[in-house]
């Protein structure tokens, strides 16, 4: 009995509290548990949402991206060693989510109680404006902290992911492909563009590794980060052509593709906000 206890314990430990303790990245294991976790929470939030009386759309989502900064810029406070040990436990993938998640909720209840007794004040900008403040402390913080090394870094990491997104919205405009000429789909798009482009300058030109199994395997495959472009093409084009052409019976189906799609622009904006933010600061 103790040596299966002490099995499940070494187990638990190896492929779960060390990637965490030692920020160490994913394995194969706790990667496929975190994206089972995900899943579950992409339901228990859209059944939030509804309690809350709140639609997943665009202006939504527009007014989520300054939180999506936010927890990002906030993540960089455990790279340059602002917070320790242990309360920087808190800002490790996937605990920071879950963090960032409380603060988001907290902030969402916030900005629509106040907008019941504010006139002419939507939500969606209350909510938006708390997240914007929030992103410019995290720079504040770090500004005082950090100094700016590599500022060109920002303009590399827009400048190819803005190039590789108009190439891929005019081809699919030409050939007539709608699901890529949507403004949130080509949005998502971006995202993950823009992840692909700092990944690219981060390992091919300033010596970072990449973290997550299945790019890291490719990169080392290719020996390039280049790789990232093709595979986030070939992973997002099918995923949104599926949830475009499903997900439509009814007013909830819609809801709950439009906050699939919010997942999925998270999934790419937060590590393309945090790997630029960490390359800009040197960290």
């Amino acid at each position: 009995m103790t040596s299966y206890i002490d099995k499940v314990s070494g187990f638990i430990n190896t492929y779960y509290i060390d990637p965490i303790l030692h920020d160490e990245g994913y394995n194969i294991v706790n990667t496929l548990t975190w994206a089972i976790i995900l899943g579950l929470c992409i339901f228990a939030v859209v059944r939030l949402l509804k309690k809350l009386d709140i639609q997943a759309n665009n202006r939504f989502i527009a007014a989520i991206v300054p939180f999506v900064l936010a927890g990002s810029s906030m993540r960089v406070y455990e790279d340059a060693g602002i917070i320790q040990y242990p309360f920087n436990l808190l800002l490790i993938t996937p605990i920071i989510y879950f963090v960032v998640f409380f603060i988001t909720l907290g902030c969402l209840i916030i900005a629509k109680t106040i907008s019941k007794k504010w006139a002419g004040k939507s939500m969606e900008s209350i909510f938006a404006s708390m997240g914007a403040l929030w992103f410019f402390f995290n720079i504040s913080l770090l500004l005082s902290f950090q100094r700016i090394v590599l500022p060109m870094v920002l303009i590399y990491i827009l400048g190819l992911g803005t190039l590789a997104t108009l190439f891929v919205y005019f081809v699919a405009k030409k050939v007539g492909f709608e699901v890529l000429t949507d403004k949130l789909n080509i949005s998502i798009l971006y995202a993950h563009m823009l992840d692909a482009s700092s990944t690219f300058i981060g390992v091919d030109m300033l010596g970072y590794y990449e973290k997550h199994v299945l790019p890291s395997y490719l990169i080392d495959l290719t020996g390039t980060a280049f790789v990232m472009y093709p595979l986030k093409l070939a992973i997002f084009i099918p995923v949104l052509y599926i949830i475009d052409t499903n997900f439509d019976e009814d007013a909830e189906s819609r809801n709950l593709r439009t906050f699939v799609k919010l997942v999925i622009l998270v999934l790419g904006l937060s590590p393309a906000c945090r790997n630029t933010i960490r390359m800009v600061f040197g960290v």
